[in-house]
């Protein structure tokens, strides 16, 4: 199934793996719309990503931001949501209540919402993607919140593949991805990246390219729902 001419919808489009499926997704031809809640990423994402594609501010942590962005939008073919701020990585005792609802409302709740508005104004053949990670399944110490929200987002992808069937609803669960996401996550970005490289079956870490082309195939090949996709380089297995 071409992306030629479809409309696709990113959240959490103008950076790391969001913005490498943007950029995929035009050049396969598609009309692509990418949504942050940083103006100014917005800008300089749909600076990058030339005509036609368009950009809209969109904080994710408000739910009536969210069913009028999708309003105004209107019909399209597919919705991808690779929304979230930089990781909370944290021992549990040392996590306030107000840092853990926060990371939710945007990584857990900004997806609910988004299927929630988005799926009415779907097409016939479209399809949601959503964003986990490998810690869903290979949880380490300090990442319990991530844990949670990534296996709760994919528990939401598979009971809303049966609800709103035939649309389809997969999950990308990407492992050490190469992003800017690690920037804010960690203290020395480059050592943590090079060091997570050597422990992978692949001996390095992946690219936002990598992992952008899983959303394509899941949105391309109209067999595919209810799927949690690992692009982890082998991160499930060591």
């Amino acid at each position: 199934m071409s992306l030629a001419g479809k409309k696709i919808v990113i959240i959490g489009g103008t950076s790391g793996i969001g913005f490498a499926v943007a950029r995929q997704a035009a050049a396969a031809g598609a009309d692509v719309v990418v949504a942050s809640s940083n103006q100014d990423r917005v800008d300089a994402a749909t600076k990058r990503l030339g005509a036609p594609a368009e950009g809209r501010r969109l904080d994710v942590a408000d739910g009536n931001a969210i069913a009028a962005f999708f309003e105004q939008v209107g019909e399209f073919d597919h919705l991808v949501y690779t929304a979230g701020e930089s990781l909370l990585i944290k021992p549990l005792v040392d996590t306030t209540p107000q840092e853990a609802r926060a990371v939710f409302e945007r990584r857990f709740w900004g997806a609910f919402l988004s299927a929630k508005y988005a799926a009415p104004r779907l097409r016939d053949g479209g399809s949601i993607t959503f964003s986990s990670g490998v810690l869903a399944i290979r949880p380490q110490a300090g990442t319990v919140l991530a844990a949670g929200i990534t296996g709760g987002v994919e528990a939401l992808s598979r009971a809303l593949a049966v609800e709103l069937a035939p649309l389809r609803v997969n999950v990308i669960q990407p492992g050490v991805i190469r992003t800017e996401l690690w920037d804010a996550s960690v203290p020395d970005p480059e050592a943590f990246l090079r060091h997570a490289g050597t422990e992978l079956l692949t001996r390095r870490v992946g690219t936002a390219e990598e992992a952008a082309a899983a959303y394509l195939f899941v949105m391309t090949n109209a067999y595919v729902t209810g799927v949690t996709l690992g692009i982890d380089g082998g991160a499930a297995l060591v």
